[in-house]
C-alpha cells in the first residue's frame, strides 16, 4: 500500500491567485493526515478530490495564520456535511482557546467531539500510534513556538510465499497472521519451517518529515535522519540570511544542507517569498548541495 503526500498549498505569507499558504494532505495506511491548514485549505482540498470524512487527524505546526487560518472553516464545513466521528487536533498551546473563542463568539455549533492535543514541549515527542503509523514531533525554531512533524510507517508484515505454503495441508488460513508476523511453523512431525521458506519481504516502510516554518537548526538532523521524504521550509535565497535569521526562516542552501547531513531521500522546497516570480531559483541553489531536491507542485499527489 503506497504512501502518497499531496500540498495543497505551499507559498509564505499570504494567498495569491496561483498560489496558497501552506496545507498538505499525507495519506498513509488508509490514514488521512492534514498537515497544516492556511487560508483556502477546504477549498484546494475539494480541487484534490479528498474526502473530507477522512479526515481524522490535523496537525498544526504554529499558530502564525498562514498555518492556521483555514481551520475555523474547515471545522464549520464538517459540521455542516454532516460529520459525527471525533476530530483530533494537534497543536500549539492555545490551539483550543483560539479555536473554541470563534465558534463561542460565532455560535458555531458542532455535532461532534473535537479533541484537542495540545504541545508545549521543546523535545521530540511520539504525540500519535496506532498498530501501522507514529507520528512524533520535531522541535523547531521560529519567532513563535512551533513544530515540524515525522509520520512513520511501522514494518510491515511480510508476504505470504503460497507456492511455497501449498505444500503443506497442515498449513491453514489461521495460521497465516502469525507467519506474516515473522514466526516459523512447527509440522506435527516437529520439524520447524522457517519463516523466511514460506514468506518473501514485505515493502519497505517509509517515513515522511515535515519541517515548517524554523531558523537553520541542525538539532532536528537525528530526528529526521534517513526519511524517505523531506519537506522542508526555504523562504529565502542564501543572499538574504540574515532576513532569514531575523524573521525566523531558513534559505533553500541550509534546507539543502538539512537533507544532506540527515541522509533523505529526496528534498522538497517550500513556503516560498513572494518577492520570487521564478522559483527554479530555489532549486538551482539548494541542487549544488543536494541534487535530490524539487519544487512542489500544488495539488500533485506525490509517491513517498
Amino acid at each position: 500500500m503506497s504512501t502518497y503526500l499531496t500540498i495543497l498549498g505551499f507559498n509564505s505569507a499570504i494567498p495569491t491567485i496561483n498560489s496558497s499558504p501552506t496545507a498538505q494532505l499525507l495519506e498513509m495506511e488508509e490514514r488521512h493526515f492534514l498537515i497544516d491548514c492556511g487560508e483556502g485549505t477546504q477549498v484546494q482540498l475539494r480541487k484534490a478530490k479528498a474526502r473530507f470524512s477522512k479526515i481524522n487527524h490535523i496537525f498544526i505546526s504554529h499558530l502564525h495564520g498562514d498555518h492556521c487560518f483555514g481551520l475555523p472553516g474547515l471545522i464549520a464545513s464538517f459540521r455542516l456535511l454532516g460529520r459525527e466521528n471525533p476530530l483530533h487536533v494537534y497543536g500549539p498551546k492555545g490551539i483550543k482557546k483560539m479555536l473554541e473563542t470563534i465558534f463561542q463568539i460565532t455560535e458555531t455549533h458542532r455535532g461532534f467531539e473535537v479533541v484537542y492535543h495540545e504541545l508545549d514541549k521543546d523535545y521530540s515527542e511520539k504525540i500519535y500510534e496506532d498498530n501501522r503509523v507514529e507520528v512524533y514531533t520535531i522541535p523547531l525554531d521560529h519567532r513563535i513556538y512551533c513544530n515540524g512533524y515525522l509520520f512513520k510507517e511501522k514494518p510491515k508484515d511480510r508476504h505470504l510465499n503460497m507456492k511455497e505454503i501449498a505444500k503443506y495441508s497442515e498449513i491453514e488460513s489461521c495460521d497465516y497472521h502469525n507467519i506474516k508476523a515473522g514466526k516459523d511453523f512447527v509440522l506435527s512431525d516437529g520439524y520447524v519451517l522457517k519463516n523466511e521458506v514460506l514468506t518473501t519481504d514485505p515493502a519497505p516502510s517509509v517515513s515522511y518529515a515535515f519541517c515548517s516554518d524554523t531558523r537553520y537548526l541542525e538539532s532536528v538532523i537525528p530526528i529526521i535522519k534517513n526519511a524517505t521524504v523531506l519537506y522542508h521550509e526555504s523562504t529565502f535565497l542564501h543572499d538574504l540570511k540574515e532576513m532569514a535569521d531575523y524573521t525566523g526562516h531558513t534559505t533553500a542552501l541550509e534546507a539543502a544542507t538539512i537533507a544532506q547531513k540527515a541522509q533523505v531521500g529526496k528534498l522538497i522546497l517550500g513556503h516560498f517569498s513572494n518577492r520570487y516570480a521564478d522559483l527554479t531559483v530555489f532549486t538551482d541553489e539548494a541542487r549544488n548541495i543536494f541534487p535530490n531536491s524539487f519544487l512542489p507542485k500544488a495539488l500533485e499527489s506525490v509517491k513517498i
